[in-house]
């Protein structure tokens, strides 16, 4: 990149401009000086055992790349093509489902994910899990704001509080008699995880012992609890929203545990979950993550059809739902410049208690906490805040009926969709595919394989463009998503210069990043509607 766009965007940045971003959360009354601040208190601070969800296991850019300070006197964007790679590649996640005797009678064919931090540590979080006492697969990404702990927690428990909600009352009750007579417990979910994905392991006993009070609940029900899909996903994000309030006003003799339940309860994190069940998908969706279908037409086109809508202040039903919910005398306090209470851009959301609380209650358990400046909670109210809860983590839940051209489903933080729209998403996706297709090298190997046999095969692949083509399409996105120029092609100064960008400057360029992709096994849902 030229010496006269990066001194612009060093005095950009040091004329507060905001290229981009909304500044999710507290933007308007918390200076940026004090995010700055926050981080270096953050980093001194021990909040999590050895081990488990610490600076050391987030991912971040490598410190060889990525600038510290705008006031670095010799900036440079420089990086190679390979250092590019390590970057964007470096939380790719894949998985192929297995194939039972040849057959694969899964719907689901294959997922591949990946993560971009803008933030440091990265404060988006995913999911990904099959269902082992109830059927089908489940995929969640989560953007946190306000600190990462409160996405951690509830990527962590979500979808343990969905496979409860679905399963029959015989099985919640095998499950309660093994645990009150000490036995092992039935495996619930299969976790398909990064190896670097954060977890909380302090916290797994009482997170356990907080989703056995659940079912227990669902067991102390009259009759089967016979949830439907949709209703047994609402049941589960409104319980977990609760559960995660009702932690932080326990009392906790575990230092360490109250930090933690601190954090998550004055974070925040929107949620976006997909359950695909056979030819059935359901998408619950709590703020501005978003899940959208690719669709190939019969006459070769590809279409969208977005299973989501974000939920915000651009939102006119959300508006609506929002009046309806409190007196007519704050209409016009509820939304001021685009944000709830002119601070929060989604309008649901997981955690955020300052936000659900009463003032009385906000008081009275900060009172009686540590130094909450070095746990990043602000202590702050706005004005006009007389109706609480102003925010709900009530998911939206949309049902479809999968056809076999549906061919693949993107969920992402909005990181992505700020960069991207829904058309060029689908787009991207669908060329990556077929590129795949047209260049997977067609020549049988030779017996017996030789040296100088395989150096040709690499030299075809190579010439093929195979060697700089993005394997995981969550990559392929995500450079795309940063990396292109007006024309829609990938620039790599433009590239480079927004992965070296400094973590005070980054953020006003572009949010975290988070992208899954699930393909669809086009075969066997024809044989579904075959056989029915």
């Amino acid at each position: 990149m030229s010496r006269t766009v990066s001194s612009w965007i060093l005095s950009s940045a040091r004329n507060n401009i905001v290229l981009l971003g909304k500044g999710r959360l507290y933007s308007i009354c918390i200076p940026s000086r004090n995010k700055i601040k926050w981080k270096l208190v953050f980093s001194k601070t021990c909040l999590y055992p050895a081990g488990s969800c610490s600076l050391d296991n987030t991912f971040s850019l490598k410190k060889a790349f990525r600038h510290t300070s705008t006031e670095e006197e010799h900036f440079s964007f420089q990086l190679s093509p390979s250092q590019i790679n390590d970057i964007l590649r470096a939380r790719e996640l894949s998985h192929k489902i297995p194939d039972l005797n040849g057959k694969n009678a899964n719907s689901v064919l294959r997922f591949e994910s990946n993560q971009l931090a803008s933030n440091t540590p990265i404060e988006d979080r995913r999911s990904a899990a099959t269902c082992l006492q109830t059927k089908g697969m489940m995929f969640g990404v989560f953007d946190g704001h306000a600190g990462s702990a409160c996405a951690q927690a509830v990527s962590e428990r979500l979808l343990h509080y969905i496979a409860v909600s679905l399963m029959s009352r015989q099985t919640l009750e095998e499950i309660e008699l093994a645990v009150e007579c000490m036995k092992p417990v039935l495996p619930i979910l299969q976790w398909h995880k990064h190896p670097n994905d954060a977890e909380y392991r302090e916290t797994t006993s009482q997170y356990f012992e907080n989703l056995r009070v659940y079912w227990q609940h669902l067991l102390d029900l009259d009759a089967e609890p016979e949830f439907s899909l949709e209703e047994a996903m609402i049941s589960a994000f409104k319980r977990l929203d609760s559960d995660i309030s009702l932690e932080v006003q326990a009392p906790q003799e575990n230092e360490l545990m109250r930090n933690i339940a601190l954090q998550v309860a004055f974070s925040g994190a929107t949620a976006c979950v997909a359950h695909i069940d056979g030819v059935h998908l359901h998408v619950a969706n709590t703020g501005d993550c978003r899940a959208v279908l690719g669709v190939h037409e019969e006459d070769g086109t590809w279409s969208t059809l977005p299973l989501t809508r974000d939920h915000n202040a651009f939102d006119e039903f959300e508006n609506r739902r929002l009046k309806r919910e409190h007196p007519r005398s704050e209409e016009k306090t509820l939304v001021v410049n685009d944000r709830l209470l002119g601070i929060l851009v989604p309008s649901r959301a997981f955690g955020d208690v300052q936000l659900k609380w009463s003032k009385e209650l906000q008081h009275s358990i900060l009172e009686n906490s540590c130094d909450v400046e070095a746990l990043n909670i602000y202590q702050y109210i706005p004005p006009n805040y007389h109706t609480p809860p102003y925010l709900t983590a009530e998911p939206e839940v949309t049902y479809h009926k999968l056809r076999s051209k549906d061919k693949f489903l993107v969920i992402a933080s909005d990181g992505l969709w700020e960069m991207l729209s829904n058309e060029k998403v689908v787009n991207l996706v669908a060329g990556h595919l077929t590129e795949l297709n047209v260049q997977k090298p067609q020549v049988a190997f030779e017996k017996p394989v030789n040296l100088g046999y395989m150096h040709s095969l690499l030299l075809q692949r190579k010439n093929r463009g195979i060697a700089s083509l993005d394997q995981n399409i969550a990559t392929h996105l995500i450079r795309h998503a940063i990396g292109s120029n007006e024309y829609g092609e990938v620039d790599q100064e433009k590239l480079a210069a927004m992965l070296t960008l400094p973590e005070d400057l980054a953020r006003m360029y572009r949010d975290d990043i988070t992208v899954t992709v699930v393909y669809f096994n086009s075969e066997t849902i024809d044989n579904y509607y075959r056989n029915n």
